[in-house]
């Protein structure tokens, strides 16, 4: 079942739904699991039982209750056996004419210690034992009556499965430098577990000490696991008496070994330095693995991320655009405060796509800007208020139709306090959407251009013929005329664009039209 499961997945190619496990969640992950696999091993070093769990204070209140049984052999064989391998991985990367050591470590681990115990036939030191020969039998599964009950647990084993796979997967992959297929892994691991029900197997997965030792020992593809089975499928039907008497102790050693170089403790000070929000995603993975266990630490590390993947998709950033001198570029005010901004009009830029979970607080944020005006670095015909905000879409890839009713909303709500809102570079998909869904005409064709600079360069021709206007006090206020109104009734000649930008009020008139201002669509005939 967990095998089919799996499958479904990779054909279906639902390998992408992993992409949302950040790199911090696998280091805090890979972290937390080296460390508890390292101390679930110390029961081979200290010559006493402790308790099996994933958890880390189970595991330390066991090896401290357990100490009066504590053992010298096994420690010192295992101390030994854990340094001479450590030194063969130093110098087997610090030298190339010596990089066979790594490979050959555990190797030597292994004949070392079986070697030592046949000599001295230390009684204390415990030994793998007898194993079973031969391999497991072929049989067909024939009773389904189960398979109801089964599905919750299939399906728990499925995600927790692929997503320690993938942990390690991914955390050696970001250490040799490669891309890896999500996809391929699911239908490898589904076929896996689908040949291996017939033999009674365990669901299987990648494992993660195994996987440390294999990449320690120097492998590189997966011809290596081609050579491990055949190894021991061979070692099955015709070594085994040879297993017998290698010291658990060896192996723990070989163990410990491997996880310690997934300790990353250096990337949580990186991310320290560089994001704090990653540095508490990796917190909260390693912490919640050490102490809750590694599946939960899998599922909450998971969790944490995708809940900062919507926070951040439901908070975008978003920038007011000042001028910078001398140029025709828009830049965030914030990263370079030499831009200046022009009385009367607001650039924002929406750094984000657009759709429902996030249009309340861009709406929110364009209704801050319009009030929070700071005059201390404004340009142009001074004005009392804003008149124009430009949205600048260029980063927009993409809006919904939530997004598309509630910019109509936004559109209604700046008319009746006579605002318009100019649009500056939409992409062609939105640009569509803006026109099946009405927006288009509803601002107005003339109000989309290719260029902020455009779009700021007739917005401040109006804001002078605004404020060349003459106001009638004496009307009430629903009859004064609105934005539009007096915009269709001034007659005056523009002003030049350079006199404008100084905030100039008497320049000489200019009839000349400046084919950069012509806008992003063809205006109605």
């Amino acid at each position: 079942m967990v095998g089919v499961l799996e499958c479904i997945m990779g054909l279906l190619r639902l390998g992408w739904l992993i992409r949302f496990i950040s790199h911090s969640v696998i280091s805090g992950f890979t972290t937390a699991s080296a460390i508890v696999i390292g101390l679930s091993q110390a029961k081979y070093f200290l010559g006493y039982d402790i308790v099996r769990s994933s958890k880390i204070v189970p595991l330390i209140k066991s090896i401290i209750a357990g100490a009066d049984g504590f053992l010298w052999p096994p420690f010192v064989m295992g101390c030994a056996i854990l340094a001479i391998l450590l030194v063969m991985k130093h110098l087997g990367k610090s030298r190339k004419y010596l990089r066979f050591l790594r490979a050959a470590g555990p190797l030597t681990a292994v004949v070392l210690g079986t070697t030592v115990v046949k000599i001295f036939n230390i009684s204390s030191i415990s030994l793998v034992g007898e194993i079973p020969q031969g391999l497991p039998s072929f049989s067909v599964p024939k009773n389904f009556g189960y398979i109801t009950s089964l599905i919750p647990t299939a399906l728990l084993i499925t995600g927790v499965a692929i997503l320690e796979s993938v942990g390690i997967a991914k955390a050696l992959a970001a250490k040799n430098g490669y891309e890896l297929d999500s996809n391929q892994e699911l239908f490898g691991l589904g076929v896996s577990n689908i040949l291996g029900s017939f033999f009674s197997a365990y669901p299987t997965t990648g494992s993660f000490s195994r996987s440390a030792v294999n990449h320690e020992s120097g492998a590189k593809t997966g011809v290596s696991g081609i050579v491990t089975g055949i190894i021991m499928g061979c070692a099955l039907l015709f070594l085994t008496p040879l297993f017998e008497y290698i010291p658990q102790c060896a192996l723990a050693a070989i163990v410990i070994s491997a996880v310690m170089g997934l300790v990353d403790y250096q990337e949580a000070i990186f991310l320290w330095r560089v994001d704090k929000k990653d540095f508490l995603l990796w917190t909260i993975t390693s912490t919640t693995t050490l102490f809750l266990g590694i599946e939960i630490g899998v599922l909450v590390g998971v969790g944490a991320s995708l809940a900062f993947v919507i926070h951040e998709s439901a908070n975008p950033h978003i920038a007011v655009l000042g001028r910078l001198p001398g140029t025709t570029v828009y830049r965030n005010i914030e990263q370079y405060p030499e831009a200046y901004t022009y009385n009367g009009i607001v650039i924002v830029r929406i750094d984000a796509p657009i759709y429902f979970a996030n249009i309340s607080h861009i709406k929110d944020r364009l209704r801050e800007y319009e009030i929070e005006v700071d005059k201390s670095t404004r340009r142009g015909p001074e004005v009392d208020r804003i008149y124009f905000v430009i949205l600048e879409m260029a980063p927009v890839t993409y809006i919904d139709s939530s997004a598309v009713q509630a910019l109509k909303d936004l559109h209604q709500e700046y008319k009746s306090r006579d605002i318009q809102i100019a649009i500056s570079n939409p992409n062609r998909d939105i640009l569509l959407t803006f026109s099946k869904s009405g927006v288009v005409d509803m601002i107005g064709k003339e109000w989309f251009f290719v260029r902020v600079h455009d779009a700021v360069q007739v917005c401040l021709q109006h804001v002078q013929n605004i404020k060349e206007t003459p106001t009638t006090p004496d009307l009430p206020p629903e009859e004064r005329p609105s934005l539009l109104q007096r915009l269709l009734r001034q007659t005056g000649e523009d002003l030049s664009i350079p006199e404008l930008e100084s905030g100039n009020q008497r320049p000489p008139a200019s009839t000349d039209t400046d084919p950069q201002l012509e806008p992003l669509l063809p205006r109605k005939p």
